[in-house]
C-alpha cells in the first residue's frame, strides 16, 4: 500500500508534529516499510516504479493521517445500558446497574452479539483502533466478544471477570478454584481462536480482570498473579477509585488495595489500573517502579470519585497513563469527549492550586495536544503494543485514521466546520488540528486502517 498526504502525530508528550506531502509505504503484513518527504529521493523513485497493481492512495490538502485512539478502560456489557443511574454511588450503582446487565448479558448470548457488535461499531466510528475491555464472568459471553472484535479488525484487550465474592448472590463464580480454573480456561481458548492466524493478524488478546478488591478473595488474587507470571498475561483491574470503595476495602481488609494488588503480585509492567484517582504522590511513584499504567477516565471519575486524579503528578512521576471512556461510568464512548473533558479537569485542578502565584510553581494543567499524546502515542505504551506504534515511522504497524477538515469538492468545511472553505486547507497548521480536537466529531473521521488494513462497520447477522 501507498499513501500520500499528510500525517500529524505526537512523538512525545506535549509534542505535535504536523508532516506534509509525506509518502508512505507498508508491507504485505500492514508494516510501515518508508516514511519519508513525497519529494525525497527515495520517495521518488519508489513513486517512479509504481505499477498498475499497487495500491495507492493520495489525500486532499484538506485532510490528514492521525494515529488511531487507544481506549484503556470499558466495559463492554455496559453499553447495554450507558447513560443511566449515573446520581448514585459507585457501590450502589454497581449493584443496581453493573451486576444486573451483566448477568442479564450472560443469560442471553444473542443479545451479547448484538450488543458487542453495535459497541465495535462505534468504537470503528469513534476512531478507536485498540481497546481494553471487561466483559462477563460466563466464559462464553466474552469469547462472543473477542469473535466480534477479530472479525471487525481492531486490536482488542478482553478480559472474562475474575470474582470469588459478590454482593449479588446470583452473580458470582462457584468458588474461589473455579475462579482460578474459569480464568485459565478462557486464557488458553482466545489464544487458541487466532493461533491459525499469521502473528500480525492476531488482534485479540486475553486479559487476567479481578474485578476489584471488593468481588475478589485475597486467594483469587494470589492465584491470579501466579497465573500470569507464569504466562506472561496482561492484567487489568480499578485501583482507588471511589470513596465508598476505598472505604469498604480499608475496613474489610484493613489496608489500602494497593497494598493488596502488589503483595498478590498484579502490579506488573503488564498491568493496567483504572482510576488510581486517591492515590497520593508517593503511591504514583510506587506505581511507576512496579511499571503499571493508568487508565485515565476524566468522566467517570466526575460522577463516582470525589477526587480528580492527580495527572500531572503521575506524569511527572514517569508513570504510563492512557485515556479510558470507562463505558458505562462514563457515558460517551468517543475518546475526544474523554480527551476534552480531561482538559477541563486539570484546568480547574491548576485553578484551585494554593502555590499557583509562587514564582517557579509547577502548573497542573494539561494541554490539548498532551491528551493528544495519551490517547495515542501513551495508550500504545501503556497497552505494551509494538515498540513503535502510536506514530508513524518505519516499523510501526499503519494503524491510522483520515480526518477530513475540507472537502475538495464542495469546496467547504466538513461536518461542524462548514463554516471554513478550501481556502483554509492550503495548509494544514496546527492551529487547523486543535480547531478539528476541540469541536470536529465522527463526520470528519472517513476511514480507519489497522495494521495495514482498511476497517469499516461490522455486521451482526451471525
Amino acid at each position: 500500500m501507498i499513501v500520500i498526504g499528510n500525517f500529524v502525530h505526537c512523538p512525545s508528550l506535549g509534542s505535535l508534529e504536523i508532516l506534509k506531502n509525506y509518502l508512505l509505504v507498508t508491507d504485505d503484513s500492514g508494516l510501515i516499510t518508508h516514511f519519508e518527504d513525497s519529494r525525497s529521493e527515495a520517495s521518488l523513485r519508489l513513486r517512479g516504479n509504481v505499477g498498475p497493481e499497487d495500491d495507492i492512495l493520495e489525500i486532499d490538502d484538506g485532510s490528514f493521517f492521525l494515529p488511531t485512539f487507544c481506549d484503556l478502560h470499558l466495559h463492554a456489557p455496559q453499553f447495554l445500558y450507558q447513560g443511566n443511574g449515573l446520581h448514585l454511588p459507585l457501590m450502589k450503582w454497581l449493584n443496581e446497574y453493573a451486576f444486573k446487565a451483566e448477568e442479564k448479558m450472560d443469560a442471553d448470548p444473542v443479545l451479547a452479539r448484538r450488543v458487542y457488535t453495535r459497541l465495535v461499531s462505534r468504537l470503528i466510528q469513534a476512531g478507536t483502533g485498540s481497546v481494553l475491555l471487561f466483559g462477563t464472568i460466563r466464559e462464553e459471553t466474552n469469547l462472543i466478544l473477542a469473535e466480534v472484535l477479530q472479525s471487525a479488525g481492531i486490536r482488542g484487550f478482553v478480559g472474562k471477570l475474575s470474582m470469588d465474592i459478590s454482593s449479588r448472590p446470583s452473580y458470582i463464580e462457584a468458588s474461589t478454584e473455579a475462579s482460578l480454573g474459569n480464568a485459565k480456561s478462557f486464557v488458553e481458548k482466545v489464544q487458541k481462536s487466532v493461533s491459525h492466524l499469521e502473528p500480525h493478524r492476531r488482534l485479540v488478546e486475553p486479559v487476567l480482570t479481578p474485578r476489584f478488591v471488593p468481588t475478589c478473595t485475597n486467594e483469587l488474587l494470589n492465584g491470579l498473579g501466579e497465573l500470569a507470571q507464569e504466562k506472561s498475561l496482561m492484567i487489568q483491574s480499578h485501583l482507588a477509585e471511589a470513596h465508598d470503595q476505598v472505604k469498604w476495602v480499608r475496613e474489610e481488609r484493613g489496608e489500602e488495595d494497593f497494598e493488596i494488588f502488589r503483595k498478590n503480585s498484579l502490579l506488573t509492567t503488564r498491568t493496567v489500573q483504572a482510576h488510581c484517582t486517591f492515590l497520593d504522590v508517593p503511591s504514583l511513584s510506587q506505581l511507576h517502579v512496579c511499571g503499571t499504567s493508568i487508565a485515565h477516565c476524566p468522566l467517570s471519575n466526575a460522577y463516582f470519585s470525589t477526587e480528580p486524579f492527580r495527572l500531572r503528578e503521575a506524569l511527572d512521576q514517569g508513570v504510563k497513563v492512557g485515556l479510558g471512556t470507562d463505558i458505562a461510568g462514563g457515558y460517551s464512548i468517543d475518546i475526544m469527549n474523554a480527551m476534552r473533558q480531561a482538559v477541563i479537569v486539570s484546568r480547574m485542578r491548576d485553578g484551585q492550586r494554593k502555590d499557583r502565584d509562587r514564582p517557579g510553581s509547577r502548573s497542573l494543567a494539561i494541554d490539548w495536544k498532551e491528551f493528544l499524546y495519551l490517547a495515542t502515542m501513551g495508550g500504545a505504551v501503556a497497552l505494551g503494543l509494538h515498540p513503535k506504534s502510536g506514530m508513524f515511522q518505519v516499523g510501526a504497524p499503519f494503524d491510522a485514521q483520515l480526518i477530513k477538515l475540507i472537502d475538495s469538492g464542495s469546496k467547504s468545511g466538513v461536518g461542524v466546520l462548514d463554516f471554513m472553505d478550501l481556502n483554509d486547507a492550503r495548509d494544514i497548521a496546527e492551529d487547523m488540528v486543535e480547531k478539528w480536537w476541540c469541536i470536529g466529531d465522527d463526520r470528519n473521521r472517513i476511514s480507519m486502517w489497522i495494521q495495514g488494513i482498511k476497517i469499516g462497520v461490522v455486521s451482526d447477522q451471525n
